[in-house]
């Protein structure tokens, strides 16, 4: 980064010291990752320069011919890697994917089904501070008490009652399988169209460890980075019938000039996960997360539904070691193994203290870290969480974490910079 270095220090200097906090911390926060370093390139390339409103060859700039060929491979791709019939590739996120299907299909006011922020639902699910919550009228869904897992007949009962003009399904906290073929149903019975946010898991279903989605829905939402380990960004699939209107909402209705270099980043990601080596990776990262679940549970830990059939999981930390998920985020961040509190479902705590903490095993099975890994790291954050008051325990926690993050580089045979 020598550019950087010579013309702007500080920024130099803040850079630098992410990439020390990346190197030497545990990352658990379910949703992040490591882009590969072939994502970084093309986000790192002179595809930045290009301005290109519109879509391949229907662009409003000339000199467009070579990002053309980048974003209709990202088309293409993505299209291939989930068996959809069309794709957009040029929403900034997941949140603006997500609003430019409800933008294009509902009227202000419209009944849209969606699960409750509070037991694992997204923000644009609803929230009444979010776009979704402003112009939407939101009948929220939540877990089942007892069980912590979607509850389908109640979720068919709020679709009879309310007749909703769309149903999302896809979650931020949610550890179980989505069973998107009884949401299909569902809808069926109801006319509903079925919006599917699978953020969360997209490289998990590119891999095939996860239900895909796209046969059962009008359309699917994601981001791409997270367990598909592309760059922050986001993309759309839908039904053929649906095509012209979610291109024109994304342009020219919210965005203008798309980010080219971020495309082919998208592009490069997808291209990825069609190889063994994802796959496989997909696999253990479904692995770690039961192996971190299944050793916290032995510990006295209760994990919420019992466990996880994904890349996360979630905590019950109060009512196993009596602090909330703020002080156990806390605590756990002196010891550098990063987590994010998170609400439990039925929370009676507010989203600022919470009783819960939210795990995810991506960006470790990324380190290439595997289940008797993931079984000490269960014992380190007990540790921490047994005294959290305990400096020498702290202090000895961040030595053995020092100990996995060399033995476990996030860049084989390179540094991170």
């Amino acid at each position: 980064m020598s550019a950087i270095k010579s013309k702007d220090k500080k920024v130099y200097n803040a850079i630098r010291n992410e990439v020390k906090r990346q190197n030497d911390n545990l990352e658990l926060i379910a949703s992040e990752n490591y882009a590969t370093e072939a994502v970084l390139e093309a986000q790192g390339s002179v595809l930045t320069n290009k301005y290109a409103e519109g879509y391949p060859q229907k662009r409003w700039y000339g000199g467009c011919e070579h990002v053309d060929t980048v974003e209709s491979l990202a088309i293409e791709r993505a299209k291939k890697v989930y068996k959809a019939e069309h794709a957009n590739v040029q929403p900034h996120s997941g949140s603006s994917a997500n609003m430019a299907v409800l933008f294009s299909q509902l009227k202000f006011g419209d009944k849209v089904l969606a699960m409750n922020l509070a037991c694992g639902g997204h923000l644009t699910h609803g929230h009444p501070l979010n776009f979704s919550g402003k112009y939407f009228t939101i009948i929220p869904y939540s877990v089942d008490r007892k069980t912590e897992k979607l509850d389908y007949d109640n979720i068919l009962y709020l679709a009879k009652k309310h007749r909703p003009k769309l149903l999302i399904a896809g979650a931020s906290a949610y550890s179980r399988t989505i069973d998107a073929k009884k949401l299909r149903s569902i809808c069926d019975k109801t006319h509903t169209m079925l919006m599917v946010d699978m953020a969360h898991i997209a490289g998990l279903v590119a891999a095939g460890y996860h239900p895909n989605p796209t046969p059962y829905a009008e359309f699917v939402t994601s981001t791409t980075h997270k367990t598909l380990c592309g760059p922050r960004s986001g993309f759309i699939l839908c039904k053929n019938e649906f095509a012209k209107s979610i291109d024109y909402m994304v342009f020219p209705g919210l965005q203008g000039g798309p980010l080219m270099h971020i495309i082919a980043a998208k592009a490069v990601a997808f291209k990825e996960a069609q190889t063994d080596r994802f796959k496989k990776k997909q696999l253990q990262t479904i692995k770690n997360a039961k192996a971190l679940s299944d050793e916290l549970k032995r510990l006295g830990y209760r994990v919420v539904s019992g466990g996880t059939d994904n890349h996360m999981l979630l905590v019950d930390v109060f009512i196993s070691r009596g602090v909330t998920g703020k002080e156990a985020s806390a605590a756990l961040d002196k010891a550098r193994i990063t987590v994010n509190k998170n609400l439990i479902p039925y929370d009676t705590r507010s989203p600022f203290v919470t009783s819960g903490i939210r795990l995810g095993s991506p960006a470790l099975t990324t380190r290439g870290m595997k289940e008797s890994q993931m079984r000490k790291i269960a014992r380190l954050i007990d540790m921490v969480l047994s005294d959290i008051s305990n400096k020498k325990k702290i202090k000895e926690v961040r030595e053995a974490v020092s100990e996995l993050t060399k033995r476990f580089p996030i860049y084989k045979g390179r540094k991170l910079s």
